[in-house]
């Protein structure tokens, strides 16, 4: 059996040899020190195993093992120790671990009594982060999200671009190549932001291959649901889909799902953790403090075409950018319901306040508002006075 891991040990890194390029978040991997062990979470795709098999390659003292290649009388515990007391290995790079029968206890045993790292994956987002819980102390997670555009641009066109952060995008100090790589934003959004594009020629058919599985298998695994929430769960991702980003929250899904808004908000909180929606919490007086409710692109693409979608499409592209680059930052609401800019982002002491649009957004709606710089960001070319294209916050991780 050990010669057998041992095989696939060695085909894992000769994969590895493949990849040209690695997703951002390797330098972090290796550079993260301490007895903590490592956990990367995201939806399946966004290549969780190759950078585990990418780690292993440049580390000669790592094994990989992946969780279902065990069979079903292999004991990981046992297999583990005998690697690392008779083979010398030192760090595990345990991939899919949610395959492994109550992999938490295993990670809190591996922890307390064996003098070795773990890094480990999971494509089943919702059981990990219950169960980081649980390891507390014990394990770190992070989050694999699809490509920022700037990841896109290195694997896609073999463009590198430096990192921008949000003070150098506001005073506009980006570099000619920043504004010249623009020209493949339209084509990022309508798809490349899924890193498993770069070889499946229908990835919005896989994409809903790995939507359909995480409402049939992943929230199952962690809630106790009635069959029939899972369908309500498949009509609310529905709405939101075919929904204007505007109004969507859990007081209006729950009107036209016919679900409380308890249950809207657990629905959504499911999806958030499975990388499929996003919440943005409101600011201002005397407003509900129901978040907005997006969608992490291009999953709106599933539920309508570019040209239908784009307005919203937009608005999921700003927020999983921001996110991504993690600034804190809320969706402002008037107490009327009159119309304001689309976003607060509050740096240091300084409040600025966010548009996001097509071609024709002008500044007209930021009457009213108080701040420190207000900009629109555009779906064009090129800056403007306080509009700047889009894109630029795709520079931001």
């Amino acid at each position: 059996m050990i010669n057998r891991l041992l095989e696939f040990h060695d085909l894992a890194k000769h994969e590895g040899r493949k990849y040209r390029y690695k997703r951002f978040l390797f330098s972090r991997l290796v550079s993260d020190q301490g007895r903590h062990f490592i956990g990367i979470v995201g939806a399946r795709g966004t290549g969780k195993t190759v950078l585990l098999r990418q780690y292993a390659l440049e580390h000669e003292n790592a094994f990989y093992l992946s969780a279902d290649s065990l069979d079903h009388d292999d004991n990981a515990w046992e297999v583990i120790r005998s690697l690392n007391q008779h083979y010398g290995f030192q760090t595990f790079l345990l991939d899919e671990i949610h395959f492994l029968p109550d992999h938490t206890a295993l990670l809190k045993r591996l922890y307390d009594f064996v003098d070795i790292r773990v890094l480990f994956s999971s494509s089943v987002a919702l059981a990990m982060q219950e169960s980081a819980h649980d390891l507390s102390r014990r394990v770190r997670l992070y989050n694999l999200h699809g490509f920022s555009f700037r990841e896109y641009l290195a694997f896609s066109q073999n463009i590198t671009v430096p990192k921008l952060n949000l003070e150098q995008l506001v005073a506009q100090k980006w570099e000619p190549e920043h504004l010249r790589s623009g020209r493949f934003f339209h084509d990022y959004l309508r798809g490349g932001v899924l890193p498993f594009a770069l070889e499946e020629p229908e990835p919005l058919d896989f994409l809903r291959n790995i939507v359909d599985k995480v409402i049939n298998r992943d929230i199952p695994s962690v809630a106790r649901l009635v069959l029939n929430e899972l369908e309500s769960i498949r009509r609310l991702l529905q709405f939101v889909g075919r929904s204007t980003v505007d109004g969507v929250n859990y007081s209006s899904l729950s009107r036209n799902i016919g679900i409380t808004k308890y249950k809207a908000e657990q629905y959504v909180d499911y999806l958030e953790r499975a990388f499929i929606l996003h919440r943005v919490f409101p600011t201002g007086a005397n407003v509900l403090r129901e978040p907005k409710v997006v969608m992490t692109p291009p999953v709106r693409l599933l539920f309508r075409d570019i040209e239908e979608a784009v307005g919203g499409l937009r608005e999921d592209f700003f927020v999983e950018s921001l996110k991504q680059a993690k600034i804190r930052f809320q969706y402002l609401k008037s107490t009327r319901g009159a119309k304001t800019p689309d976003y607060l982002i509050q740096e240091a002491a300084k409040k600025l306040v966010v548009e996001i649009g097509g071609p024709g957004k002008g500044r007209s709606q930021f009457k009213g508002v108080k701040y420190d710089r207000k900009i629109v960001f555009a779906d064009v070319s090129a800056p403007g006075d306080d509009r700047f294209p889009l894109f630029l916050l795709g520079y931001l991780s």
